[in-house]
């Protein structure tokens, strides 16, 4: 009985010895954490600095003093100070004639009579210039409308009606072409009982097409100019 158990608590020890190897060597593999390294420089800058040593101050130097001004002395009585009279200095009008108040007062008289110049009139053109664009094939062309004359027609759909052109008169201050348009829209080759259908109608002006433009999702067309 004793040696049984003899036996059996030297394996219980044996048993107890390897696992404490084992979970020492699993410890072991397990990661640390950081710590923050040294920095070499630490100790150098723990040391005490030495203190400067210590300069003499120099030797002040005697300021040099100069001796006060000798000063007369005063009044036994008040001087008394009397100011400038003031120069008083008259402007003289030169003289006027009588002959020169006749003629400023004419004047005014004669501006107001003369009457101001007649505004100058448009020039009107018997051919209007525009030019039109496809937004879906970009395919652009610039032609010719008579005023009063057949419609003309672009890309067999948009139908163009020129009813007048115009030129700016010489006293305006922007020179300008100026044409009323009457714009229609019909393909050609489709049966429409209804006819062609107007898209536009207005004047349009050259140098500023944006102001009234053809408003269409696939067609842009504004005015170029006038021609005789």
């Amino acid at each position: 009985m004793n040696r049984k158990g003899a036996i059996l608590g030297s394996v219980t020890a044996l048993t107890l010895l390897v696992s404490g190897v084992v979970v020492a060597s699993s410890l072991s593999d397990l990661p640390q954490d950081a710590q923050p390294a040294q920095s070499p420089t630490a100790d150098l800058n723990r040391q005490p600095t030495p203190a400067p040593a210590l300069t003499p101050p120099p030797p002040e130097r005697p300021v040099p003093q100069e001796p006060a001004p000798e000063a007369e002395p005063a009044p036994a009585r008040p001087i008394a100070i009397t100011p400038p009279a003031p120069v008083i200095i008259v402007a003289e009008e030169p003289e006027k004639n009588d002959d020169e108040d006749s003629e400023e007062a004419e004047a005014p008289v004669a501006a107001s009579t003369e009457p101001a110049p007649p505004p100058g009139r448009r020039q009107r053109r018997r051919v209007a210039i525009v030019e039109a664009v496809d937004k879906i094939t970009a395919e652009r062309m610039r032609f010719e409308v008579e005023v009063g004359g057949r419609p003309v027609r672009f890309q067999k759909t948009l139908i163009f009606t020129a009813r007048a052109c115009e030129v700016s008169a010489s006293d305006e201050v922007v020179q300008d072409s100026i044409a009323y348009l009457e714009v229609d829209i019909q393909p050609r080759g489709v049966l429409q009982p209804s006819g062609p259908r107007q898209i536009f109608r207005g004047w349009m002006f050259a140098s500023a097409p944006a102001v009234n433009a053809l408003e269409h999702p696939i067609y842009d067309a504004w005015v170029v100019g006038c021609r005789a």
